[in-house]
């Protein structure tokens, strides 16, 4: 019976992918919504997280899937998504998350280290590209078999870039490097007017400019082809070697 789901889902999924219409819709969806703050609206157990509800889904299958011992993330803002990481992780039993951000505002370092999932996380404060900061990440993934890394910074194409040739190195085989806000790319560039990225100069141009000269990672398609709508078009990078 599972078998059968699973291909039926597969179906469904390349189903999608003919509806021209659809996927029209969905781009102008993205269009309009990016331009009042949507992913701002939503909280995960108390905490913001900046996200669209869809790639929360889709980070809940891929840890319940990898079933990580340890996701790194680079930034943090509220903290949010170290809550998200912590608590799927505590569904499964097992793992930790690694928050690294170059400013923890003082009021979000508050809220997060009470939080009853505080218990699997820990958060460095510093740039995620310094050497300082990797060499903390080293002694932090020592023993450690099996990790996930989501980017989540700077989305400017030269940090991105930096951060994937860096953090690259500490994911498992068949585990994800998660690369967000790759929709940059993809949306009017007036929108980011009042920031350092916008198109040809954000995460995704970072994404292929890594993969151009890296075959350890491929794009998973399948998962933005299901999802439509996401923040990480060519995001979801799954370690293949």
């Amino acid at each position: 019976m599972k078998k059968d789901y699973e291909k039926q889902i597969v179906k469904n999924i390349k189903n999608i992918q003919k509806e021209k219409k659809i996927l029209k819709i969905t781009e102008q969806w993205m269009n309009e919504t990016a331009k009042i703050k949507y992913t701002y609206n939503f909280e995960w157990m108390g905490r913001p997280i900046i996200q669209l509800p869809q790639d929360i889904i889709a980070m809940q299958e891929l840890i319940w899937k990898v079933k990580p011992d340890l996701i790194i993330e680079t930034g943090i803002a509220h903290g949010g998504s170290l809550i998200f990481y912590a608590s799927i992780l505590e569904l499964i039993g097992n793992g930790e998350v690694l928050g690294i951000d170059i400013d923890i505002r003082e009021h979000n370092r508050i809220e997060i280290e009470k939080h009853s999932m505080f218990k699997r996380i820990t958060m460095i404060q510093g740039s995620s590209v310094s050497d300082d900061i990797i060499l903390k990440v080293k002694e932090v993934v020592k023993n450690k078999k099996n990790i996930m890394v989501v980017l989540d910074s700077n989305h400017t194409h030269e940090h991105v870039l930096k951060e994937l040739e860096l953090y690259s190195q500490f994911v498992s085989k068949n585990s994800y490097l998660v690369v967000f806000d790759t929709i940059v790319e993809d949306l009017p560039d007036n929108l980011f007017n009042d920031r350092p990225w916008g198109k040809g100069n954000n995460p995704k141009t970072a994404v292929y400019k890594f993969l151009n000269n890296n075959d350890y990672f491929v794009i998973d398609k399948n998962i933005q082809n299901k999802l439509l709508i996401t923040v990480a078009p060519d995001g979801y990078l799954k370690r293949v070697k």
